[in-house]
């Protein structure tokens, strides 16, 4: 059976790609923190992207599942975090996710180079 963290990560994804979210990366935080259960890392091509894919996925969330979420960022448009209490979604532009670089302290060993070769 599906949990709700499920059902909200395969449609968070979903709307990810649909919106052109590029470089999605999926991290399972269960048993490794009390956060969430998943870490969506992803990029938006410009500050107009990140934050349209912000808000679209804030908006759909909202009323296709009645999740209300936490968006810090949206001004900026250089890094987006989107806190569903289960999913935590991070979307990025390109330059400011490789200075950051949050998969590698998420991910460790086979799972990062996995991560870097998608």
């Amino acid at each position: 059976m599906a949990t709700s963290s499920d059902a909200q990560l395969a449609r968070i994804l979903s709307a990810l790609e649909e919106d052109k979210a590029e470089e999605i990366v999926q991290i399972d935080l269960r048993g490794k923190s009390a956060i969430g259960d998943y870490m969506i890392i992803c990029s938006g091509r410009s500050s107009r992207q990140v934050t349209a894919i912000a808000e679209k996925l804030s908006e759909r969330l909202k009323s296709e599942m009645g999740v209300l979420t936490k968006v810090e960022g949206k001004d900026a448009g250089d890094w987006v975090l989107i806190d569903t209490g289960d999913v935590i979604v991070h979307v990025f532009r390109p330059e400011v996710r490789e200075f950051y670089q949050l998969e590698k302290m998420w991910l460790q060993g086979h799972e990062a180079t996995q991560a870097a070769k998608s």
